[in-house]
C-alpha cells in the first residue's frame, strides 16, 4: 500500500480527482464502526441454522425438540435510530420516494421555491453520492429552454450545467445562433450527478421527472432544445439513438402546457465524435428559426 506521505502535492492531487471522477465521495465514515463486531455478531446470527442443519436427524429417526435460536449479539452494532442520527442516509427509490417527490414538486409556486425544495428534498440515493445539486439557471423570461441529460464530474465540482470543456463548446454553439447562457434558461433533466457517470435507474429517472416537469411548467418555455440521448428519450418516450430522435420537432406536454421541442446531439458527443459537428449545426439552425418565427430571437 502507497502512504499519502510518499505522494508528492501534484501526484495527490491527481489521485483525489481521479477518485472524484470515479463517484467517490467519501473515503472514511462519519462514526467509526466495528467491522469486527458485526462480523462476529453475523457469525452468531448464522450459528443456529448451522447447528440445526448438522442435528438434522435421519430417516427413520425422531427428531429432536425444537429449541429457539439464541439471538445474536448485536451490542456492537448502532442501531437504526443511532445510524439515521449521524448522518443521512442513501435512499432506496421507490414508490413512496416518487409520490414525496410529486408533491414537493407540485406545491412549489416559483423557481424559487422549487430550487429550494429540491435541495432539501432526500428522496433519491443520487444526492447522497453527488456533490452539487444542479438546477435551472439563466432567465426563466425568455421563453427559451435548453435541456441536457444529467451533470458531469465537472458540473458536479463547479455547481453549473455544462462545465468543462463540453460547456465552453456549449458556450460557441449558443454564440452561433445568437444566444448566450444569460439569455436562455439552462437545466438537466437529472438534478445529481449519477456515481462514475453510469446512466440513472429507472427509479431514479422516475423520481426525477415531477423536478424537471415543473421546471417546465413554471417557465413556460415557447421553444425547448433537448441535448443528448438521454434528454431526447426521457421526455419523446422513444429507444432510439439520438441520431434517429435529433432534428425533427416533438411536442412535449408539461401541466396545461405543450411545447415544441427539437433533440440534438450533446456537446460532449461532437467532442469525441467532431464528424457530427454539421448534424448538430443543421439543428441548431432549424431552433433558430423556430425562435425568429415565434419572435423570440431578433432576425
Amino acid at each position: 500500500m502507497i502512504s499519502a506521505n510518499d505522494l508528492s502535492p501534484a501526484e495527490l492531487a491527481a489521485l483525489l480527482h481521479f477518485h472524484a471522477d470515479a463517484g467517490v465521495e467519501w473515503l472514511l465514515e462519519e462514526e467509526a464502526i466495528d467491522r469486527f463486531a458485526e462480523f462476529e455478531a453475523m457469525k452468531a446470527a448464522r450459528r443456529p441454522a448451522a447447528q440445526a442443519q448438522q442435528q438434522r436427524p435421519a430417516a427413520g429417526e425422531r427428531p429432536a425438540p425444537v429449541q429457539s435460536p439464541a439471538r445474536p449479539n448485536t451490542a456492537a452494532r448502532p442501531a437504526p435510530a443511532e445510524r439515521a442520527a449521524s448522518g443521512p442516509q442513501p435512499a432506496i427509490p421507490d414508490g413512496e420516494a416518487v409520490q414525496q417527490a410529486r408533491f414537493v414538486a407540485e406545491t412549489a409556486r416559483s423557481l424559487v421555491e422549487l430550487k429550494t425544495a429540491i435541495e432539501t428534498f432526500n428522496g433519491c440515493n443520487l444526492k447522497h453520492s453527488a456533490r452539487s445539486t444542479i438546477f435551472a439557471s439563466g432567465d426563466a423570461e425568455s421563453g427559451i429552454m435548453v435541456i441536457g441529460s444529467a451533470p458531469s464530474a465537472e458540473d458536479d465540482r463547479e455547481g453549473l450545467p455544462f462545465s468543462g470543456k463540453s460547456g465552453q463548446l456549449f458556450d460557441k454553439m449558443l454564440a452561433a445562433i445568437g444566444l448566450t447562457r444569460s439569455t436562455i434558461l439552462l437545466t438537466q433533466v437529472i438534478p445529481w450527478r449519477p456515481p462514475g457517470n453510469r446512466a440513472p435507474s429507472a427509479a431514479e429517472m422516475d423520481i426525477c421527472r415531477p423536478f424537471i416537469e415543473r421546471q417546465i411548467a413554471l417557465a413556460e418555455p415557447k421553444a425547448i432544445l433537448l441535448l443528448g440521448n438521454f434528454s431526447a428519450r426521457f421526455f419523446f418516450g422513444e429507444n432510439d439513438t439520438i441520431h434517429g430522435l435529433r432534428g425533427r420537432w416533438n411536442e412535449i406536454a408539461a401541466s396545461d402546457c405543450v411545447i415544441p421541442a427539437i433533440a440534438s446531439l450533446h456537446p460532449q458527443d461532437l467532442l469525441t465524435a467532431p464528424v457530427n459537428k454539421r448534424l448538430a449545426w443543421n439543428d441548431l439552425l432549424a431552433f433558430q428559426a423556430k425562435l425568429k418565427s415565434l419572435s423570440l430571437l431578433r432576425n
